[in-house]
C-alpha cells in the first residue's frame, strides 16, 4: 500500500532527524569534556558551572525530543 510505504519513509526520516540531533549533541559534549575542561569548568551560578549545566541540558534534550517523537507519532498514527 503506498499510504503505508509513505508513512514508514516519514518515520525514518523524522527518526534519522532525530537521532542525528541527539547524537551531534552528545559527541559535542564528549568533545568538549575531552578537550574543552576550561570551558566547562567555567562557573555559572556559585558551584554550578558549565558542564553541569550541559549535562543536565543533554537530559532534558533527550526528554524534548522524544516527547516530539510521541507527539508526531500520536498524530500520524493515532489521527485516524
Amino acid at each position: 500500500d503506498e499510504d503505508f510505504k509513505r508513512l514508514v519513509r516519514h518515520r525514518w526520516q523524522i527518526s534519522l532527524i532525530l537521532f542525528s540531533v541527539m547524537m551531534f549533541s552528545y559527541f559535542g559534549y564528549l568533545l568538549l569534556i575531552a578537550y574543552g575542561k576550561e570551558v566547562l569548568a567555567q562557573p555559572l551560578a556559585g558551584p554550578v558551572n558549565w558542564g553541569l549545566t550541559l549535562g543536565i541540558g543533554l537530559i532534558v534534550l533527550a526528554w524534548f525530543l522524544t516527547g516530539l517523537y510521541i507527539r508526531w507519532a500520536n498524530k500520524r498514527y493515532d489521527s485516524e
